[in-house]
């Protein structure tokens, strides 16, 4: 144990090289010291991990840290390594050792040199492990990331559940529990788990004041993530994805785009991982793109900014993850880009799991949606959720809502017909029934219940509120601490004591209406770029007949019909996006590489001009380059006619008709790729039909199969023969 003589803040000063402590840092060091289990909640980059580490270091025996997450066990042991003349002061266990280096790890700590031992809570739980504890002075156990013990944290995993008696098993020690994210839920869930009801508790504020919040809605998002990162050049950060192929598609679009990026998720080797969080740590990449799923355990103070392409599954997933931007005090900018579509998206993922998880996951979705969708301070919003009070006007512009503050509306009145309305239906009812309470909807609980015999009834419907407008006052009434949710009950609106007294003596309260994102998209153009209005709608008119003319003068010369160049809507997104490089032109629907290299020069030479003349400003400040459409049976199309096999027997393979097929077929001819199916039409048509099919298609002003079946004879042709005659000439003559 630490010598009386010499000071915590000596210790601090030789290990980690700090003047001070930082916040309850002390307290808690000194509570653990004196064999107090200890409770620490402390948000990201409040510095959980010196209040175990310095201990540990001056405490007899060694520390054991169970920790989820083996990317950090390996990042913070490297660092610990740093502070002593040996690498044995610290070590992990886990599934990543030989059982050579399981040997030296267990042979340093019975020398005494091991001060921390990082163990997955999986390994705790082997009995040699057990057998091996029991053997050894231990000076404490700390649990990081506390909250996985709790089905209401955002990252719940069972075997924590199992800690508990384990560590009993081995013996009576003080217990550390640290989390940098609790709910008051999830702390209790915590406390009754470990045993720890009785112990100290160290909470310290949530407000990352350095930490800028924003929700943008979800439009073109690969585009304005391209964007956003270019603005912030040379910083780093992380962009979140939630499925392993966007995060895959995301990187490797950056990097064509010129961001030097890397994909992060646990499909990947360990060692290309570990190869990946070495990159970033030592800035040889700026940008790692992740899924949310997956813990990165990146220790890295710098990281400027932090994207959110997809809306996380919960509020504690969501202050986790922008938690790792700015931990040195410094610029930290949170971006969120939310579409309700991906809340829908994940309620689908739910469905097979229990009832109860499936419960407790939407609920915690229900909470991401009001935090996206409200006009609020987002800071006010968030701490409230973790049960901390914050006056708005200390967050100082650092959220979008409060740097652009949205039109405000008196809500006194409307406040308390929602609290009368949570007292009408006996506080036993869920956010959505009490609105449609308020606007009169006649729904089967309304019905059941008898709630449309309700003095309040339909009271809410007037002046045209909406669902919207009440989702927005029932917030401000839970934010203000007037009403409060009962998490353990599917989250049924009970009225606070401060609610009842607003009741007996209503006061003025402004309420801000919600954002209203409807009519976002999920998922950009699948070319990756542009998204600009497709189909005529909005194209700049004088351009597109200039294009037009162009085109016909094209096929003219060339002796080509004009949709064998460009279809109309292609030159219809040249109009709207003005593209003026041949990368540019290489994103506009239906053009593709070859075309674009085969006729695109003078259609490029043509806007250029036009731009310069009307000193057009482009929406194509930022062209988003593509890459290739990596689909699988487009892929796997291409090859098979390549080696020259039958359509049907391709068709079956993958479990098409054959019309399905030859539309793929057409799609890839469309894009501007070239397919050689002349092996199969000679099999099929005669060659005088092939000769008659190829004059038509060159000499026709358009491409309908129904007008070519009408010209060339039904009696003589079959649908599928001219679309494949149709593909031939298209390929040999267009691309």
């Amino acid at each position: 144990m630490l010598e009386v003589e010499t000071s915590l803040h000596e210790c601090l000063q030789k290990f980690f090289g700090f003047d001070s402590f930082k916040g309850q840092q002390e307290a808690i060091i000194t509570s653990l010291l004196e064999g107090k289990d200890t409770f620490v909640i402390m948000p990201t980059g409040g510095g959980k991990s010196l209040c175990y580490q310095l201990p540990a270091l001056v405490s007899e025996g060694t520390a054991i840290i169970i920790s989820p997450l083996i990317a950090l066990m390996k990042n913070q042991v490297d660092a610990l390594r740093n502070f002593g003349n040996e690498d044995g002061i610290a070590h992990f266990l886990n599934s990543s050792l030989t059982k050579a280096e399981i040997a030296t790890v267990k042979q340093d700590i019975k020398a005494g040199k091991t001060k921390l031992l990082y163990v997955a809570p999986e390994s705790l739980t082997k009995e040699d492990n057990i057998a091996f504890f029991n053997e050894i002075k231990i000076s404490f156990f700390a649990i990081d990331e506390a909250h996985c013990i709790s089905e209401w944290g955002h990252d719940f995993r069972p075997e924590y559940r199992r800690l508990r008696p384990i560590i009993e098993q081995i013996g009576k020690v003080p217990i550390i529990a640290l989390t940098a994210t609790a709910t008051p839920k999830v702390q209790q869930d915590i406390q009754k788990n470990l045993g720890m009801t009785a112990a100290n508790l160290y909470k310290s504020s949530f407000n990352r004041s350095n930490l800028y919040y924003e929700v943008r809605p979800k439009q073109n998002v690969v585009k304005e993530v391209i964007k956003y990162i270019k603005g912030q050049h040379g910083k780093s950060g992380i962009v979140y994805c939630l499925s392993r192929k966007k995060v895959e598609e995301l990187a490797e679009t950056l990097r064509v785009n010129g961001v030097k990026a890397l994909p992060y998720h646990a499909g990947l080797e360990a060692k290309e991982r570990a190869k990946t969080q070495d990159a970033f740590l030592m800035e040889d990449i700026d940008v790692i793109v992740a899924t949310i799923a997956f813990g990165m355990g990146i220790d890295k103070p710098d990281v400027r900014f932090v994207i959110h392409h997809d809306i996380p599954k919960s509020l504690e997933g969501y202050y986790q993850e922008t938690g790792r931007a700015g931990r040195d005090g410094g610029e930290g900018n949170c971006l969120t880009f939310y579409a309700y579509d991906d809340i829908v998206k994940l309620e689908k993922f739910m469905k097979g799991k229990p009832v109860a998880e499936q419960e407790i996951g939407k609920q915690l979705l229900l909470e991401t949606v009001s935090y996206a969708e409200t006009s609020s301070c987002r800071r006010k919003f968030l701490l409230h959720y973790f049960g901390e009070e914050y006056d708005e006007a200390g967050c100082g512009g650092m959220c979008d809502n409060c740097r652009n503050p949205k039109q405000k509306f008196e809500g006194m009145d409307d406040i308390a017909l929602a609290i009368e309305a949570v007292l009408d239906v006996k506080e036993k009812f869920k956010t959505k029934d009490v609105i449609n309470v308020l606007l009169g909807n006649v729904t089967s609980i309304t019905k059941s219940y008898k709630h449309n015999e309700l003095e309040c009834f339909g009271k809410g419907a007037e002046d045209d509120k909406t669902e919207k407008y009440w989702n927005a006052v029932i917030r401000q009434a839970l934010v203000s601490s007037l009403l409060a949710k009962d998490i353990e009950n599917y989250g049924l609106l009970k009225v606070t004591k401060e609610g009842k007294a607003y009741l007996e003596e209503p006061y003025s309260m402004m309420v801000t209406k919600d954002h209203d994102y409807e009519g976002t998209e999920t998922e950009d153009d699948e070319e990756g770029g542009g998204g600009g209005n497709k189909g005529g709608s909005g194209a700049d008119e004088v351009l597109f007949s200039a294009l037009k003319d162009l085109l016909k003068q094209t096929a003219h010369k060339l002796k080509l019909p004009p949709y064998v160049i460009f279809q109309e809507v292609s030159l219809e997104e040249m109009a709207i996006q003005y593209p003026i490089k041949m990368d540019e032109l290489v994103n506009i629907t239906g053009v593709g590489q070859g075309k674009a290299q085969k006729f695109g020069k003078p259609f490029l030479d043509l806007i250029s001009k036009y731009v310069d003349e009307n000193e057009i400003e482009r929406p194509l400040d930022m062209v988003v380059k593509s890459i290739i459409n990596k689909s699988g049976l487009k892929v796997y199309v291409i090859q098979n006619i390549d080696r020259k096999l039958p359509l049907e027997d391709i068709a079956s393979s993958k479990g098409l008709s054959l019309t399905d097929l030859i539309t793929e077929i057409e799609s890839i001819v469309h894009s501007g790729t070239k397919v050689n199916i002349t092996y199969y039409i000679n099999d099929i048509i005669d060659e005088d039909k092939q000769e008659e099919a190829m004059e038509y298609f060159k000499e026709s002003d358009t491409d309908s199969v129904a007008i070519a079946l009408k010209e060339l004879g039904e009696d003589e042709y079959t649908e599928e023969e001219i679309r494949l005659m149709r593909i031939k000439f298209m390929s040999e003559f267009g691309n």
